[in-house]
C-alpha cells in the first residue's frame, strides 16, 4: 500500500467562508452516499484514473475512498476551512496518497502541466468565475490530460428553468454556499477549450422527485493533445 499523506496549510484568509453551510453539507452528503446513490456515482466518476490527479473543490473528501490504486497521488484543493478539515481527516483513511491544500479554483496553487487528470465534482455550480476556473484546470493538466466531471445544472422544462433562474437571483446562492442551479457545465467545458468525451445526463436521486438541484451530468473531457495554452 502506498504511503498516505494529508496536509492542511495555514492561510491568512480563506477564499471561501461558509461554515454553517459546510456543516450542513457535510451531514447531508454522507447520508446521500447510500440514500441517493452518490457512492455509485463516485465509483463511476473515478474508475480507471491513473497517475497524478488534482481534485478541484474536494469538499469533505468523500471521493477519496473511491480512487483506484492506479492513482499515484491526489492533490485536493478545498477553499472552505470546515470542509477542508474534514477532507484532511478523510485523506488519512484513503488508500492512495492524498494531499489536501487550501486554494480557490480560479487560482490553483500548483504548477502548470503537472497532472494527468483533474476531477471536478459538484464545484462548478459554486465557483465565482467558471471560465477562469476551467482555464486553471486546463493550465495544470498536461496536454492530453483527462477531466472527470460530475456536476448539476440547468435542466427540465420551461417551468423548471424559470424556477432555477429565479432561485439563482434570490435565495439559493446565499443559502447554499454560493451554489447556482442554472449553470451549463458541459457548455462551459466546451467553451473553455476542452474536447468533450462521453457524458450522461441524469437526475439525482435517479428514482426520486425532480428538484431544481436534481439535473446532473457525469462525463469525461480532455485537454487537447496539441494544446499549447
Amino acid at each position: 500500500m502506498p504511503a498516505r499523506s494529508a496536509r492542511s496549510r495555514a492561510v491568512p484568509r480563506d477564499a471561501v467562508h461558509h461554515p454553517l453551510f459546510a456543516r450542513c453539507y457535510a451531514r447531508f452528503s454522507v447520508r446521500a452516499e447510500s440514500r441517493m446513490g452518490m457512492g455509485r456515482v463516485r465509483e463511476r466518476l473515478l474508475a480507471g484514473l491513473s497517475g497524478r490527479v488534482i481534485a478541484i473543490g474536494a469538499g469533505n473528501g468523500l471521493n477519496f475512498s473511491h480512487y483506484p490504486g492506479t492513482v499515484s497521488e491526489v492533490v485536493a484543493v478545498e477553499p472552505e476551512r470546515v470542509l477542508r478539515q474534514l477532507a484532511v481527516e478523510a485523506a488519512l483513511r484513503a488508500q492512495v496518497p492524498v494531499d489536501v491544500a487550501p486554494g480557490a479554483a480560479e487560482a490553483l496553487p500548483v504548477k502548470s502541466e503537472a497532472f494527468d487528470a483533474a476531477v471536478v465534482s459538484l464545484v462548478l455550480c459554486s465557483v465565482r468565475d467558471v471560465p477562469r476556473a476551467l482555464s486553471e484546470v486546463r493550465r495544470v493538466l498536461r496536454p492530453g490530460g483527462e477531466v472527470r466531471f460530475f456536476e448539476h445544472g440547468a435542466g427540465g422544462g420551461r417551468v423548471m428553468a424559470f424556477t432555477q433562474r429565479a432561485l439563482d437571483r434570490t435565495l439559493w446562492p446565499p443559502l447554499s454556499g454560493g451554489c447556482h442551479l442554472s449553470r451549463e457545465p458541459v457548455a462551459s467545458l466546451r467553451e473553455a477549450g476542452f474536447t468533450l468525451g462521453p457524458y450522461r445526463r441524469m437526475t439525482m436521486p435517479e428514482n426520486g422527485p425532480a428538484l431544481p438541484s436534481s439535473y446532473c451530468v457525469l462525463g469525461t473531457a480532455w485537454r487537447p493533445p496539441g494544446d499549447g495554452a
